[in-house]
């Protein structure tokens, strides 16, 4: 389940090479490696309970992370622990849902995430979640600056049907695609896109590398891009005409808003 090496050559060397990016990313991929925690199988067996709150009788417990099988890429075979669930199902009885209405799951599904380390909740509708699914799917690579000190470091993004974005650092994604560990996922599940008009998203960060104040602002950066789709498209599709230096001045501009 590691990232593709198809991502777009052009934009991905002017995005290495962008300024100010070298001194944080070299900070940023030392700290990824220091708390690598991804790097060791973790075992497949995990306990689903239900939550005693009356509030929350909808939620599955997580007890432990989720496993994805070992994906063949290239000549590398690798093995990647996935933070976060692969369906709704593995979070929510769904089967409780059909009787609440959106707000109802959205607050359900928002306040279990609360306080949660490390993972975020996020709700939109069925037609922006539905639109947010179709771009990725038809550009799944984008990258995402991270603002740290006196310069910054790159985030590269990649799809992967049916629902889930796997996000890496660049650097780690120039030495090796296939493999480089994601450092963040995110998750959209559309299960409620058509009878309750309401997607349900996660963030989940899975290395200590990265605080979690980035990983939401990476997560809701990605989300705004793939919506308004123009940089994205461009990214995939005409990379040679993408400006990555005014991309970055852009972001940093937003970072601390």
């Amino acid at each position: 389940m590691m990232l593709s090496s198809a991502l777009p050559r052009t934009a991905l060397m002017r995005a290495l090479n962008s300024n100010s990016f070298r001194p944080a990313a070299k900070e940023a991929l030392h700290r990824s490696r220091a708390y690598n925690i991804t790097t060791k199988p973790i075992s497949s067996s995990r306990c689903l309970c239900t939550l005693t709150s009356s509030s929350h009788t909808m939620i599955k417990h997580e007890h432990k992370r989720y496993n994805s099988p070992d994906i063949q890429l290239g000549q590398k075979r690798s093995n990647f622990s996935f933070a976060g669930p692969r369906k709704l199902s593995d979070v929510m009885k769904v089967d409780l849902l059909q009787d609440k209405s959106n707000t109802e799951i959205s607050d359900v599904w928002m306040t279990y995430h609360e306080g949660k380390e490390k993972v975020h909740g996020i709700v939109m509708n069925g037609k922006k979640g539905r639109n947010l699914l179709s771009k990725a799917a038809q550009c799944p690579f984008f990258i995402q600056p991270v603002f740290r000190g006196e310069g910054h470091f790159m985030i590269v993004s990649q799809f992967q049907t049916p629902n889930y974005f796997l996000l890496a650092l660049l650097e780690d994604y120039k030495m090796d695609p296939a493999a480089a560990q994601p450092i963040l996922t995110v998750s959209v599940f559309d299960d409620l896109a058509e009878t309750k008009d309401v997607v349900l998203l996660r963030c989940d960060i899975i290395n200590r590398g990265i605080e979690d104040d980035e990983g939401y602002k990476l997560c809701q950066n990605l989300i705004k891009d793939y919506l308004e789709f123009e940089g994205v498209h461009m990214f995939n599709k005409k990379p040679d005409a993408f400006d990555v230096d005014e991309f970055v001045k852009e972001k940093e501009q937003k970072w601390n808003e």
